[in-house]
């Protein structure tokens, strides 16, 4: 008999949240990135945030979960960072030193300008990567920073404390997590209620539905550290979920099924 097919299952996940900034806001080198960044666009620097240093690097936020979540004998395929703020760390790619903290030798990227829909694209390409045969466990490292070193042209949500999620996706019987990402969903709420009816699932919605909700304190990592915190319970009770995401900036309607 042959063997059934094989996806990708979210077996763990850790939140953090920091105060505190790393010692990488203060690189000079900070200045002349943020400065060539925004220069095209006519943005003014946050002159403020520039000489006090403030910000965290996500290698130094994500490196202690890192370690916490993963063991020693528990090697990764595939690490890939995601996030909307920009990071405070100039030159070098996050992703890639943090690949330093974990167990292996993993592939690492980093998923980025795609507001909240990014978390989910990770999880997408974590997934479609196990598919290929090369990826046995995958890390995505979800992470937010407060500070953003220049005024933006219009209203950016920016998170309140420094936060990471770590998510272990670990390869099992069974189709796996299952993403989904569209644009132009006439009523996404409406849209993601009637499919967690539909299947009978436990729903998680993320910020976006309601434009007259109030910011969220972690408009990127939030939702996340909520699945952090239901997933036990789901595992236990033996339920499926439907994870729920719309960025109102890109229009984008992104959902993940937890089987």
């Amino acid at each position: 008999m042959a063997p059934g097919p094989t996806g990708l299952r979210i077996t763990r996940a850790l939140a953090r949240r920091f105060d505190g900034r790393s010692e990488t806001s203060l690189d000079p080198d900070l200045r002349v990135f943020v400065s060539d960044l925004a220069r095209p666009y006519g943005l003014p620097l946050r002159e403020d945030l520039l000489g006090e240093g403030a910000g965290h690097s996500y290698e130094e936020l994500a490196a202690g979960p890192l370690r916490e979540v993963l063991a020693e004998d528990e090697p990764a395929d595939l690490l890939v960072l995601a996030f909307d703020t920009p990071d405070v760390r100039p030159g070098a790619p996050s992703s890639l030193a943090l690949s330093r903290s974990v167990p292996g030798s993993p592939l690492a990227f980093a998923v980025c300008d795609q507001g909240g829909a990014a978390a989910f694209t990770a999880l997408r390409l974590a997934a479609c990567h196990q598919r290929t045969g090369g990826c046995r466990r995958a890390v995505v490292v979800l992470a937010e920073q407060t500070a953003l070193h220049y005024d933006p042209p219009g209203p950016v949500p920016l998170p309140d404390r420094h936060a990471v999620v770590v998510l272990v996706c670990e390869e099992a019987p069974g189709e796996g997590l299952a993403v989904r990402q569209t644009r132009g969903a006439g009523s996404p709420a409406q849209t993601v209620r009637a499919e967690a009816l539909a299947s009978g699932a436990a729903l998680l919605l993320g910020p976006g539905f309601d434009a007259q909700e109030p910011a969220p304190a972690q408009p990127f990592t939030g939702l996340w550290a909520e699945l952090a915190e239901e997933l036990p319970r789901w595992r236990a009770d033996g339920r499926p979920a439907l994870v729920a995401g719309y960025d109102r900036r890109l229009g984008v309607l992104s959902t993940l099924a937890l089987p």
